[in-house]
């Protein structure tokens, strides 16, 4: 099985919403980031994947960990995580590969999410950000 390796980005807004993306010709949204460059860091890999696809600098506040679950858009693949929570410094705005971004609710039912947001990022919040505010 071949393995993608990204880091992602929870942002949330006062209303507890998940800032969602979707890259173009694919069909699920999935967290703000992106793949690594050779020899990049994680950390350093969601800083600058957060600027290219939204236009914002971002300040990471927690990390997750490292998840693995099927990839949304590619079939056979195995996509490896490193999952961060960031805030952003303004407003986010569609930039590059970017077809469509929203802001969900954490019981949304209607859009098609990849497994990473579905499996992980969605209950995380529910229980650690939310739970606690």
């Amino acid at each position: 099985m071949k393995v993608i390796t990204v880091a992602a980005g929870i942002v949330l807004n006062d209303q507890h919403q998940l800032l969602l993306v979707r890259k173009k010709n694919t069909s699920c949204f999935m967290q703000v980031g992106g793949k690594l460059e050779p020899n990049e860091l994680p950390e350093r890999t969601i800083i600058r994947e957060i600027e290219e696809e939204i236009g914002c600098t971002a300040q990471i506040q927690h990390y997750l960990g490292r998840f693995e679950t099927p990839a949304a858009n590619e079939p056979d693949h195995l996509l490896v995580s490193y999952v961060y929570h960031v805030t952003l410094d303004r407003n986010p705005e569609v930039q590059a590969e970017i077809a469509e971004m929203k802001w969900v609710d954490l019981n949304d039912a209607e859009t098609a999410l990849a497994p990473l947001t579905s499996e992980i990022v969605m209950p995380w919040v529910k229980q650690y950000l939310v739970a606690s505010a």
